[in-house]
């Protein structure tokens, strides 16, 4: 099954330095009526370097049971450790997930052939779907069009998270994407155009606020409204940057807690929460 649309990459909720799976409930309840695709759950955007084992597995639990499979999900699943990944894996794969999201060897800056290695072991290991990530901001690594290519042979690589940082990169990727392999993106202000190209939707932080004008873009796209997607992303253009000022999911966790969704803007070490300055400014453009 191909994978398309509006994915949101879910934060995670913290309160008194626990997981506060009552507004966790809450978030997902929210999303679900706001017509998105899917979740992503324990990646960046849910501070997964700090959420420690048993905590990672009572999220995804919390996560499949109240999301009742109303849409997939695929979890947050990566690591420089190639063999130490392989034990997270069977935790994975004793719930009822779709796959994993599984972000390319940081710190160790592998070639492109320790990045194709990784990928085969992982994808070997499982029989879930896997969405690559390549970010290279934060891995330090870029993931090549020419192993993506080579990576999407395999059995149950099915797509990618797409935050090359390079538009030219993605375009190319774009114009040639492998056969029955979907391109999504991870860089939010570059939704738009990859849907132009003919990307098949985005894991987008920015997606826990205004939803809807989000899928509304999507929807309109693949509908050849592109006149009525441009008009909404001129009004998202505008504060997607704004998410980002400072460490993600820092001004999300802000906006979240504002608008009631969440109980605390709590993030954890070596996070902290967000400048008095951005809080104003994001007060101001969003009518916090």
């Amino acid at each position: 099954m191909a994978i398309s649309g509006v994915f949101v990459p879910l934060i995670t909720p913290f309160k008194n330095d626990e997981v506060d799976f009552v507004s966790y409930k809450k978030m997902i309840d929210f999303y679900l009526t706001k017509g998105i695709h899917g979740f992503v759950p324990l990646g960046t955007t849910g501070e997964s370097p700090t959420v420690n084992e048993k905590e990672y597995e009572a999220i995804i639990e919390k996560t499949m049971e109240y999301t009742n499979n109303a849409v997939p999900v695929y979890i947050g699943l990566g690591g420089n450790n190639t063999k130490g990944l392989l034990p997270k894996l069977k935790i994975v794969e004793k719930h009822n997930v779709q796959g994993i999201l599984s972000v390319s060897p940081y710190y160790s800056r592998p070639d492109q052939r320790g990045i194709y290695e990784h990928f085969k072991t992982i994808s070997e290991a499982t029989d879930l779907d896997i969405i690559l990530y390549n970010i290279p901001y934060r891995t330090g690594r870029n993931i090549e069009n020419s192993t993506i290519h080579k990576l999407a042979e395999l059995k149950n690589i099915v797509a990618i998270k797409d935050a090359c940082g390079n538009f030219s990169q993605t375009m190319d990727l774009l114009m040639n994407s492998p056969k029955d392999f979907s391109i999504l993106t991870g860089e939010d202000a570059f939704y738009y155009s990859t849907l132009l190209l003919g990307g098949d939707g985005g894991i987008l932080a920015s997606a826990h606020i205004e939803t809807e004008s989000f899928v509304k873009i999507y929807n309109d796209i693949k509908s050849n409204d592109q006149k009525a997607a441009l008009k909404t992303w001129e009004k998202l253009y505008k504060f997607v940057p704004m998410l980002f000022a400072e460490p993600n999911p820092t001004p999300l966790k802000y906006c979240l807690y504002k608008l009631g969704l969440i109980e605390s803007s709590e993030v954890r070490m070596p996070l902290l929460e967000i400048t008095d300055e951005l809080k104003a400014k994001l007060d101001k453009t969003l009518n916090l």
